[in-house]
């Protein structure tokens, strides 16, 4: 019998395994993974870069970036979060480095840093790491749980559940008595054919604003507030249709309504942000007013890519109309195409390969001061198992490390 399993290669369980065995070297203890690759999202995090954290430091603002979990991640940050992640790495000669928007990496822009720190200390700690090991069956007994593997049965003492967003593992854990919330896909691009989009995958606006639009009934149904259903960003057009933080954000925060929805919902976006229809009006008849015969195409406004402006201006005139033969009641018409223009979606399309979602074990059944079980002594969670997810920027990783490293702290 071994003290300690581990169900899962990937961020949670290497992290867990490390700051356990580092506490308490005296535990035999092995990680099961059944795939043939350990720390596959960690490898593909950040477009090959691994996003390892955020510079957010006030655990009351940092938890203010996952949807489901805010609660019940608070008390962990407040114990682990991500100064203390900073100093883990570089404590093991890893620095760390923070980009505009926040998201942190380490200095050599490189996954395969993280990666192998994690396997060198398994090296270091002797820590047992075995592949290709699926968990078939999950038996509990009066000393710890019975493992029935694909080539071997393992008995142990406590058992630790990071195998990710796993239906398999999450019937298992409903067979032994736990709620699951269904999962559902989060973090997802939206799939949208318009005449505004139309071959111009590629341009980008660095602030703008997107509201679903739907009755307050569902809104209500779905315990959204006013302001989750319009979030704001850095968005971008694809082939398929809309992406960028401001897109990601809303995906996240109303995924059990899109879901339901069937991700066929409408959508209204202000491309100039912040500013409302009045203000883009009055800058356009101040416009106007400055340059009366420069051509109408050729002044992108708002922080808009020219290409972009065009096509938004021909829908009303050519773009070699000069702005004198704009009266203010064509102006106003480009301003709310500006501000308030609807769009359908059909459709999503997953976030590059990093695929999220919500749903998992009911975390009104976890302790949060240890992530042990309420419902099965020495049964314990982190990672996406759990019914928690962030935005994208790091956050994911950092509940990952926080879980893992409350559990190596309580086990």
């Amino acid at each position: 019998m071994i003290d300690i399993a581990i169900v899962g290669g990937g961020a949670a369980g290497f992290f867990a395994a490390i700051n356990i065995k580092a506490k308490k070297p005296n535990l035999s203890l092995v990680i099961f993974e059944k795939s043939k690759t350990l720390l596959g999202k960690v490898k593909i995090s950040g477009g090959g870069r691994c996003n390892v954290t955020h510079a957010c430091f006030n655990p009351t603002e940092l938890v203010a970036y996952y949807p489901r979990g805010k609660k019940e991640l608070l008390t962990v940050f407040q114990k682990f979060g991500p100064t203390e992640t900073i100093e883990w790495f570089k404590q093991r000669r890893i620095e760390l480095k923070k980009e505009a928007d926040g998201r942190m990496f380490p200095v050599s822009d490189d996954s395969t840093t993280i990666v192998n720190c994690f396997l060198n200390e398994c090296d270091r700690l002797r820590i047992k790491v075995e592949v290709g090991a699926g968990v078939q069956q999950i038996k509990q007994t009066t000393n710890g749980f019975d493992l029935v593997l694909n080539n071997q049965n393992v008995k142990c003492r406590q058992l630790i559940i990071a195998g990710g967003s796993s239906d398999k593992l999450w019937q298992q854990m409903a067979e032994l008595g736990h709620t699951i919330i269904p999962p559902v896909p989060s973090l997802f691009t939206f799939n949208i054919k318009h005449p505004l989009l139309h071959d111009l995958m590629g341009n980008s606006f660095s602030n703008s604003t997107v509201k679903l639009l739907i009755d307050k009934d569902l809104q209500k149904q779905f315990q959204l507030k006013k302001e989750d259903i319009q979030q704001s960003g850095p968005m971008l057009i694809t082939h398929w249709g809309l992406s960028g933080p401001a897109i990601l954000k809303l995906s996240s925060v109303a995924a059990r309504l899109l879901h339901y929805l069937d991700y066929e919902f409408d959508i209204a976006i202000n491309f100039a942000g912040n500013y409302t229809t009045d203000q883009v009006l009055e800058t356009l008849i101040k416009q106007k007013a400055e340059t009366p015969k420069k051509q109408i195409g050729n002044t992108a406004l708002f922080g808009l890519t020219n290409r972009f402006w065009i096509r938004l201006v021909e829908e009303f005139v050519d773009k070699e109309q000069i702005w004198i033969e704009c009266n203010n009641k064509l102006l106003l018409k480009i301003a709310e195409s500006i501000t308030n223009s609807s769009m359908q979606v059909k459709g999503k399309s997953t976030f590059k390969d990093e695929f999220v979602t919500a749903g998992g074990i009911d975390l009104k059944e976890v302790e949060f001061k240890t992530m042990e079980s309420k419902l099965i002594p020495n049964l314990f969670f982190a990672g996406e198992v759990l019914n928690i997810d962030a935005l994208t920027g790091g956050f994911n990783f950092q509940a990952a490390w926080s879980e893992a490293w409350v559990m190596a702290e309580n086990i």
